[in-house]
């Protein structure tokens, strides 16, 4: 399950990272290239793109904290690091007490 997350997780960050070089910057340096004649069109399509970015975030943020969730659960059984060293310590021989 851990490692399907993980894939998806991968997919939603390549998606995410393409469809923000998509979007018009100030400069309209990565644009789509829409000229201002059709202007119209040109805020319809960042209309979508912006809410596709959104979307596309907000999956990728819940993704993550199910990653998380799912990987905090697997080292809940654990013992604390102060229970691990009494356990290692009571297996090793002890040495004779004198008197």
């Amino acid at each position: 399950m851990e490692s399907l997350l993980i894939f998806v997780n991968i997919a939603l960050a390549i998606i995410l990272v393409v469809v923000i070089l998509l979007q018009r910057s100030e400069g309209g340096a990565l644009g789509l290239g829409v000229s201002q004649d059709n202007f119209t069109s040109a805020r319809s399509m960042g209309t979508f793109l912006t809410k596709f970015t959104s979307i596309i975030a907000a999956l990728f943020i819940i993704c993550s904290i199910a990653i998380v969730a799912i990987s905090r659960d697997e080292f809940r059984e654990t013992q604390s690091v102060l229970e691990k060293e009494e356990e290692e310590n009571s297996n090793l021989p002890q040495i004779p007490q004198s008197k």
